[in-house]
């Protein structure tokens, strides 16, 4: 079993760079730009843990 901490450490690096990227979008949006999040691939753990991975996708709004 992975340490409770670990495991809480990870959870509040993912809560972080969401909040980061939340961020981010929002001041893309402002800027006049349009986002879109993709996902690009399943990353499995092989103990049947997954997550996705994403690419932004960026262009310019109809400003």
């Amino acid at each position: 079993m992975p340490n409770p901490a670990d495991q809480q450490r990870a959870v509040d690096r993912v809560a972080e760079a969401s909040h980061r990227l939340n961020e981010a979008v929002r001041r893309a949006t402002e800027a006049g730009y349009s986002v879109e999040l993709v996902r690009t691939s399943r990353h499995h753990d092989g103990a049947g843990n997954w997550g996705d991975q994403i690419v932004p996708t960026v262009r310019p709004g109809t400003r």
